[in-house]
């Protein structure tokens, strides 16, 4: 269930990020202000990195939930045999 809603995370941050990224490129190849160009690409880039990065505190339920589950459900570590 939390990969579909990192994907609708993602693609909400994608909404905004896009659109300045376009502009940026526009601004930078095109019409030659390559200054705020870069940085309205800079700023898109920083946006999709924080949103991927940025632990909310909404998603420390989910991240101890994964912890406990991990730490429960490891695999037991394998024994040599003693029938020798």
């Amino acid at each position: 269930m939390a990969g579909i809603i990192d994907t609708i995370k993602l693609a909400g941050t994608l909404v905004l990020a896009l659109p300045a990224a376009i502009a940026g490129l526009d601004l930078a190849l095109v019409r030659g202000q390559t200054a705020f160009g870069m940085a309205l690409v800079g700023l898109a880039i920083g946006l999709v990195v924080i949103q991927h990065t940025l632990t909310m505190p909404t998603d420390v339920p989910e991240l101890l939930a994964k912890r406990v589950v991990g730490t429960v459900a490891k695999e037991p570590e394998s024994e040599p045999d003693d029938d020798g």
